[in-house]
């Protein structure tokens, strides 16, 4: 359903408890009354401002990035000026590029950097309203109906009503994300990897910091989330979602930049060791392989040298430890074979 127009979207698997069979409720013949939802209890509190202290108390792109460093996490000016207008205007963050560039990453360390809960939705194949934000809970719901029953003459309207309560939602991450006590961040991860038709549901959330239960009605947020979404571009993601988000394209990073990178997240590795293995990974990636490796394997493979003592990059030890590197038989083949690259390499 696509609650911001109030049509269904194809394809999407909306699984919501109908109302309770006729012989439960009533006599043979009779027909089900509907609940009515305006003695449902559904949170209409107004939204509150957006800002919150935490994201506030950031006062400068030089601050952000700061912060940033702090948590280890490196990027350069632009990346931090979006990141910054997304907190500043409270508008959720697009973050595109290749697996492995820090782009989930980004998500975890804004979460520990405002002291903000980290709430995360794993996108996928098939993904759909039941799993990613609500369902109602069904089993309740039955047990309900059972216990009405076994207490005598049934008020029909009253249970129509009490099956479709609040409390009868089971949350899913983006419904948990609207109701946190405070501003939380979530993180909607690779997104591309879902069907397009999540993309039309994600519309109202996105815009209006809201999710519709045909149901129920319409609940609000009060605390907005700082949400961050990610893909990998295995898919175009629609002009309407694109809309609703500041957006950046998340490139591989410079050699010195890498090096940073490394260097924080691999503490104990000699400086030159660190420089050579950076040096290889960024002429891999010119090699125009089928999965160049990303920031996230050079950091794996900086360690899994660490942990063989390695002291300086040779041609053996580069070809013993390329599929840390490297997720792909073809593209280690060709590393391997005459083009491995680095001319400074020993044999």
């Amino acid at each position: 359903m696509d609650a911001a127009h109030g049509a269904p979207v194809p394809g999407a698997a909306v699984r919501l408890v109908g109302f309770p069979p006729e012989s439960l409720l009533q006599g043979p013949g009779a027909s089900a009354p509907r609940p009515s939802f305006d003695a449902v209890n559904v949170n209409t509190t107004p939204l509150q401002d957006p800002s919150d202290r935490q994201a506030d108390d950031i006062g400068s792109i030089d601050a952000l990035m700061t912060g940033f460093a702090r948590h280890d996490y490196v990027c350069d000016r632009r990346l931090a000026t979006v990141a910054f207008l997304s907190l500043r205007m409270h508008r959720p963050l697009l973050l595109e590029g290749e697996a492995g560039v820090g782009k989930t990453e980004l998500a975890k360390t804004l979460s520990a950097l405002l002291g903000a809960p980290l709430i995360r939705l794993q996108c996928y194949e098939g993904l759909d309203i039941s799993q990613a934000a609500y369902e109602w809970n069904v089993s309740r719901q039955l047990l309900e109906i059972r216990l009405a029953e076994a207490a005598g003459p049934v008020d029909a309207p009253r249970i129509a009503r009490d099956l479709y309560r609040r409390d009868m939602l089971i949350e899913r991450p983006l419904l948990q994300a609207l109701s946190a006590e405070r501003a939380p961040v979530l993180l909607i991860d690779e997104l591309d990897r879902a069907d397009e038709p999540f993309e039309a549901f994600l519309l109202e959330m996105l815009g209006e910091n809201q999710i519709t239960v045909p149901e129920l009605g319409t609940l609000r947020a009060v605390h907005p989330p700082h949400v961050i979404i990610t893909s990998n571009r295995t898919r175009e993601l629609r002009d309407a979602l694109k809309r609703r988000c500041l957006y950046h394209w998340l490139d591989y990073p410079d050699a010195e930049r890498e090096f940073e990178i490394v260097r924080r997240r691999v503490p104990g590795a000699a400086a030159e060791l660190s420089r050579q293995a950076v040096a290889f990974v960024q002429a891999v990636r010119a090699m125009g392989l089928f999965k160049p490796p990303g920031v996230a394997e050079t950091i794996d493979w900086m360690r899994a040298l660490q942990a063989l003592d390695t002291v300086a990059l040779d041609r053996k030890r580069v070809g013993e430890t390329l599929g840390v590197l490297l997720k792909h038989q073809e593209d280690i083949e060709r590393v391997s074979g005459e083009e491995m690259p680095g001319a400074g390499l020993a044999s």
